[in-house]
């Protein structure tokens, strides 16, 4: 019996362009943040645009994040089932939320109520730009005529060649999600100290050094871009920021200059992430050989 036609679904952990998930039909599901006492679904019309988000940062607010939930992803996969479509879906990181767990349940209870259907949920163990360039590869695939079992077996063979490499402005914001204690918030700030950070194998954010300056820690990103691309096609690369635009364009000259690459995506880093990374994050994603540092 020949599989279904399906359809590719995700987060907007992906960072990606509104226009981007509608142009390539693809199926989106909103985490939930907290800001100024209102909770918005990233996914939804009134969600905040990131300059109006970042701004309310800036003048003090503090955001908290929510995962989807079970009943929401049932929802919406539910809907798509019924219109005779199979789903794959890509998953914000285990590592940094449930997201990958509720969104694994409403699969199985769906199809449990939908004999013959199928949905993939696959853990990305990416997010932001990475998630996103992870996205674009899967729907470059099925475009290229990749069934839903053959994009399940290359997105999961393949996933861990999808690189984060970031840096953060904002030690006292890392401090406050945890990362860094305060002791090092307070005199990594006081010098310049800027944290070098990736997403390791399992979907986590981690220290991996430190640099002082922010145009020192700007370089790394591309100085390890080369390091660890090896021969791997990068087509497209991607670069996300939270409210630091002319430093993500620094980067992309980086790119051009000493890589050569010229297919370059610039985009903001959503609420949700940015909840978690705080402004004057910079992170570049690309295709490599290995994550590890």
């Amino acid at each position: 019996m020949p599989e279904r036609d399906y359809v590719i679904s995700t987060e907007t952990t992906c960072d990606m362009p509104k226009s981007y998930y509608t142009d390539n039909q693809v199926n989106v599901l909103g985490l939930t943040y907290t800001i100024g006492g209102r909770d918005y679904d990233s996914a939804a019309d009134d969600s905040l645009s990131a300059e109006e988000f970042y701004q309310m940062i800036r003048e003090g607010a503090m955001p908290k994040t929510s995962q989807v939930s079970i009943e929401k992803a049932a929802q919406s996969f539910e809907k798509l089932v019924r219109q005779g479509k199979d789903v794959f879906h890509l998953a914000f990181s285990s590592g940094l939320s449930g997201t990958f767990q509720s969104v694994s349940v409403a699969a199985k209870e769906v199809m449990e109520h939908n004999p013959g259907s199928k949905i993939v949920v696959v853990d990305s163990l990416a997010a932001s730009m990475g998630q996103g360039l992870m996205l674009n590869y899967a729907v470059k695939l099925k475009k290229e005529g990749k069934s839903l079992s053959e994009l399940e077996t290359i997105i999961t063979r393949d996933r861990l060649k999808f690189v984060h490499n970031f840096t953060v402005n904002d030690l006292f914001h890392l401090h406050r999600g945890g990362r860094v204690s305060k002791m090092t918030a307070v005199v990594g700030s006081a010098l310049g100290i800027k944290p070098l950070l990736h997403v390791d194998d399992e979907g986590h954010l981690i220290n991996v050094g430190k640099t002082r300056g922010r145009k020192q820690a700007l370089n790394w990103l591309v100085d390890k871009m080369a390091e660890r691309m090896g021969k791997n096609e990068n087509d497209w690369i991607y670069i996300s920021h939270s409210d630091c635009r002319e430093d993500a364009e620094y980067v992309a000259k980086l790119v051009k200059d000493r890589l050569h690459i010229q297919n370059i995506l610039i985009g903001e880093i959503g609420q949700v992430i940015g909840s978690h990374t705080g402004i004057g994050t910079v992170a570049l994603f690309f295709i490599g050989d290995t994550r590890a540092i």
